[in-house]
């Protein structure tokens, strides 16, 4: 029998996940530097919390990540009102989301293997994984420039969230505009990296969805 948080998932609730994804991904466009929105962390937290409720995760490790949601939504509202823009905020800030976008798209490539159907549910799931694992390698570009004395990408006017973001998905979908250039070998593997993914996610969701819409024979009985 299907659990109930199965049947949640089954009435749309990816639907409703990938407005906040889309709504995460407007605030993070939106900044002009490289520190992240204390706004967009909070909005991307409620989305992990949303994620791992619809995506059935174990009690035991659900329990765990409400306590550290809870501790991390506590601390931005702190620095949020306390108006701290130190580098060691950002990078906290940063380190954050990058390991909420990591968690999120795991659990949901977690609980579409669980399922044994194909459907409309599948396919906004895939799109679902596949922005957040553009965004948590955003947020690995953005604490890496944190982290670097110069900027990542040569030109200071791309040292920002938006340019991060923008080269994140160009490489993820292997678009390669080539106006954004990764200036150190840290950098340069962390893009080969996330083209890499980008390709095998694809390949694995594309089999994954022919798969399922292929109609499985039963093998034929043999001759008497």
């Amino acid at each position: 029998m299907p659990s109930r948080l199965s049947r949640v998932a089954a009435r749309g609730e990816y639907l409703f996940v990938l407005v906040l994804i889309v709504v995460s991904y407007i605030f993070c466009s939106w900044q002009t530097t490289a520190s992240p929105s204390e706004v967009a962390l909070l909005v991307q937290l409620v989305t992990v919390a949303v994620i791992l409720r619809i995506t059935g995760v174990r009690a035991q490790v659900m329990r765990v990540a409400a306590w550290i949601l809870i501790l991390a939504v506590l601390a931005t509202v702190v620095i949020w009102i306390s108006g701290s823009e130190s580098p060691g905020v950002a990078i906290a800030l940063s380190a954050a989301s990058a390991l909420a976008y990591f968690v999120a798209p795991l659990a949901i490539i977690a609980h579409q293997l669980r399922r044994n159907i194909v459907d409309l549910q599948t396919l906004l799931a895939a799109i679902c994984a596949y922005i957040l694992l553009g965004m948590f390698f955003t947020f690995v570009y953005n604490l890496a420039a944190l982290l670097s004395s110069a900027p990542i990408f040569g030109d200071p006017q791309y040292n920002t969230l938006t340019s991060q973001l923008f080269f994140s998905f160009t490489t993820l979908t292997t678009t390669g505009y080539g106006s954004i250039v990764p200036e150190t070998s840290t950098v340069q593997t962390i893009a080969i990296a996330e083209a890499i993914t980008g390709q095998l996610f694809l390949v694995i969701a594309l089999a994954r969805v022919v798969t399922g819409l292929v109609p499985h024979r039963p093998p034929p009985s043999p001759e008497v």
